[in-house]
């Protein structure tokens, strides 16, 4: 099995000052380096899984907010069912988490098994999604450009690391809006490994297509063909997200759907419509320059021939100068 084989503790996640925060007494042991945890210290801390704590739902289960001692706060899937698809995302959750430490990854803190039931307990993450920023009751008032911008920028710097720093290379393979949660200060995290996959290109013969309509780029769609480029196309679509406002497929009619890169490339080519089709939360709030700029990024993002998307790298470092310095970017901004 692979928790029988997960990496050393020592080359694995670092997470003492969290952990610490857990009781000693409740953790069930390691395996590799990430913990076990009781289950009865779950059912406490989720008040035995109260649909008032529920802050999620997934493709297998929901999430709970759990509260641990001296108020610690976390966040626990709860994967019930979902046969070998469920068990295998499982185990690759646990497989990819225990060997990442990056600021823009979420923290896996522990998981427990219990019967039929898996658990996987993360970092609280008190702004929750992405897409529920964008596309819930706030309709994106929460986010200004400049903090879209840093939220932009964290993704590119987590896929960055998962790209060219990780060995062998991951691709996430399931980047959307509700796989990217949000600190208390909008510090952007990727979450959600289920699906990842490492090494370099992949066909349809060795893997099995996955993925969510509106964020899979056309190569995996139509020959099952996966690369880091994979991974790009979905960043483009989130920033097109982000610079709209819009969800990546809409409904026209009962029968019909459009994609925002269908909808949106013909006006993002064309600087006389580009400022109409942004996100009216947004509108007029930036620099034009800079949003001609990020216009530019989406569009190589989506292109349907990978060879033409840019490397998640060269994205990086196309943003870094639209982000202000405060948020981590290297732009100055002076006040007026």
């Amino acid at each position: 099995m692979l928790f029988d084989t997960l990496i050393d503790a020592s080359k694995g996640l670092s997470l003492g000052p969290i952990l610490d925060k857990f009781n000693p007494l409740r953790m069930t042991g390691k395996k590799g380096s990430v913990t076990v945890i009781e289950y009865e210290w779950l059912v406490s801390a989720t008040k035995n899984f109260h649909e008032d704590n529920i802050i999620g739902h997934g493709s297998f289960g929901s999430v709970y907010k759990a509260c641990f001692n001296d108020h610690f706060l976390a966040a626990v899937k709860r994967i019930h069912g979902g046969g070998p698809d469920a068990q295998r995302g499982f185990e690759n959750e646990i497989s990819c988490l225990s060997r990442i430490q990056h600021q823009n990854i979420v923290n896996l803190l522990g998981y427990c098994i219990h019967g039929d039931t898996r658990f996987l307990v993360y970092e609280m993450m008190p702004n929750g999604s992405l897409e529920s920023q964008l596309h819930g009751p706030s309709h994106g008032t929460s986010l200004s450009w400049q903090h879209r911008m840093k939220v932009a920028l964290d993704i590119a710097r987590g896929l960055e690391y998962l790209h060219e720093c990780c060995t062998p290379p991951v691709i996430h393979r399931d980047l959307k809006s509700s796989n990217i949660l949000l600190s208390s200060t909008f510090n952007a995290k990727l979450s959600d490994f289920g699906l990842a996959i490492t090494g370099g290109i992949h066909g349809k013969n060795n893997i099995k297509l996955s993925g969510t309509l509106g964020y899979v780029a056309p190569e995996y769609l139509l020959d099952g063909k996966l690369t880091d480029k994979s991974d790009v196309y979905a960043f483009g679509v989130v920033l097109l997200e982000l610079l709209i406002g819009r969800k990546p497929v809409e409904k026209m009619s009962p029968s019909q759907c459009q994609s925002i890169v269908t909808w949106a490339m013909p006006q993002l080519t064309d600087r006389s419509k580009l400022p109409s089709i942004v996100d009216p939360a947004i509108r007029d709030t930036m620099d034009l320059k800079h949003l001609y700029q990020v216009a530019a990024v989406a569009v190589l993002c989506v292109q349907p021939e990978p060879s033409y998307r840019p490397l998640i790298t060269d994205v990086l470092h196309s943003l870094i100068p639209l982000v202000p310095v405060e948020l981590g970017g290297s732009l100055r901004t002076t006040e007026s």
